[in-house]
């Protein structure tokens, strides 16, 4: 049995003859923060290319729906990163994915989303669930002190276990010494110092790797200069998790099938587990790129445009007839397409970029897409189908303007307000909703089934 590995006492029978699960362990850390902006993803990238850097085996997970910071984690630690929430991906999901993770690595690092008591469900709620330990991140450059109020007002609202605190943005040793002073029997985990050459950023988050020349550069840049206290991480304990039994295979619905799946940095916004949930349905997976005017494969029997950045390459999309031109000519023979959020901003009309230039796009759908500055849509959603419920979410900062009339919308949750339009299209299924094909692969199948 591996160091990761231990049974539990009388797994095969215990006093009343039932099996016991088999569990776990490994050591986990949520790294969290009181808002978003405080330096989650630097820290936690740093921290997963330090360790792998040691030689430690790392896996990375993303608390909330969230799909840019994965790609940068995902260079990070070299390997995929799961997302987790307790919504969306499911409790027993979400378990089984850690217990993955734990059989293969030393360390499992989940990266929060926003504050850790924001959203239903919130990181804390992930964290208390499964016993997993907090490493907060403080902005401390502006603070010193009050760096020791913040940390007790995180471990103690909810309360979670906190492992300590890593000082983010310092501006030297003398400032940190005043930081760890402040946390009273906090530990100081680790210090971060003001950082020359920051992650890019832009309107939906960081820049996505394939964009940043220099990202190894700047992950073992961050890497090294990012101090952990020894005595801390000594002392940080392994989480036990109870390995599920196993789970009936996905019908392969999809079998004999080929799926086309834009695939360039204008439609990057896929999770991982889309992708596997099409394998397990039985599908063939075709990749292709607009932004290079790749037509849709001919031996495509289905589409997906997944979401990403078409407004910053608008006018490459503009100027790619021979990728429009297919994916017309699959639409006109009645290939289901499911355009996803960026997926249907290229496939409408027009879009208008954020400088107010308007470009055109595919024209499978009527309307027109602006750019804005303030947020479109934000947050998880689900759609009620014949197969059962498909979740997900929205994140957007566009504007769809269309004749056409929806067919359904998603609800939000938790209000179960109405959410995003869904409109069809003969074939088309449109939408800023962005599915969990994982949720409801049933649902996800009649989607791409004649």
């Amino acid at each position: 049995m591996s160091n990761n590995e231990s049974q539990n006492a009388g797994q095969n029978a215990g006093q009343n003859g039932t099996k016991q699960p088999r569990s776990i362990a490994t050591r986990m850390l949520m790294i969290s923060a009181l808002a978003s902006g405080q330096g989650k993803t630097t820290v936690t990238a740093a921290l997963a290319r330090k360790l792998v850097n040691q030689g430690l085996r790392v896996s990375v997970c993303k608390v909330g729906a969230d799909f840019i910071d994965p790609m940068l984690l995902e260079s990070a630690c070299g390997v995929p990163v799961q997302s987790l929430d307790l919504w969306m991906v499911g409790l027993d999901q979400c378990r089984r994915q850690l217990a993955h993770a734990a059989s293969h690595a030393d360390i499992i690092l989940i990266e929060g989303v926003m504050g850790l008591y924001d959203g239903t469900p919130s990181s804390a709620d992930l964290a208390r669930v499964f016993g997993i330990p907090v490493l907060a991140v403080i902005n401390a450059s502006a603070m010193a002190q009050t760096a020791g109020a913040v940390a007790q007002g995180l471990r103690d609202y909810g309360p979670v276990e906190l492992a300590g605190v890593l000082a983010n943005y310092v501006a030297g040793p003398a400032h940190a010494d005043m930081v760890a002073a402040s946390l009273r029997d906090i530990p100081l985990f680790g210090v971060l110092q003001k950082q020359e050459q920051t992650l890019p950023e832009r309107h939906l988050g960081l820049v996505p790797p394939l964009e940043v020349a220099d990202l190894e550069m700047r992950l073992d840049g961050l890497a090294e200069q990012l101090s952990i206290d020894a005595d801390a991480w000594k002392h940080l304990r392994p989480v036990r998790i109870d390995v599920p039994e196993p789970i009936a295979p996905i019908p392969p619905l999809l079998a004999g099938k080929t799926i086309a799946i834009a695939s360039d940095v204008a439609f990057a916004f896929v999770y991982p587990a889309n992708l596997d949930c099409l394998r397990a349905l039985g599908a063939k997976l075709r990749f292709f790129s607009p932004l290079e005017n790749e037509p849709v494969p001919s031996e495509a029997d289905a589409v997906y445009l997944p979401g990403g950045y078409p407004e910053l390459h608008a006018v490459v999309l503009s100027e790619a007839d021979a990728w429009k031109a297919s994916i017309r000519r699959a639409h006109q023979h009645g290939v289901p397409i499911l355009a996803e959020c960026g997926g249907m901003m290229a496939i409408v009309e027009t879009l208008s970029d954020q400088h107010g230039d308007t470009w055109p796009m595919a024209g499978v759908m009527g309307g027109r897409v602006t750019m804005q500055k303030r947020l479109g849509g934000l947050g998880l959603q689900e759609l009620s189908t014949p197969q059962g419920q498909l979740r997900g979410h929205t994140f957007h900062f566009s504007w769809l303007e269309t004749d056409i009339t929806p067919s359904a919308n998603t609800s939000t949750h938790p209000k179960g307000e109405m959410g995003e339009a869904i409109y069809r299209v003969g074939s088309l299924t449109a939408s800023y909703f962005h599915a969990y094909f994982p949720s409801c692969p049933e649902a996800v199948a009649a989607l791409f089934l004649r």
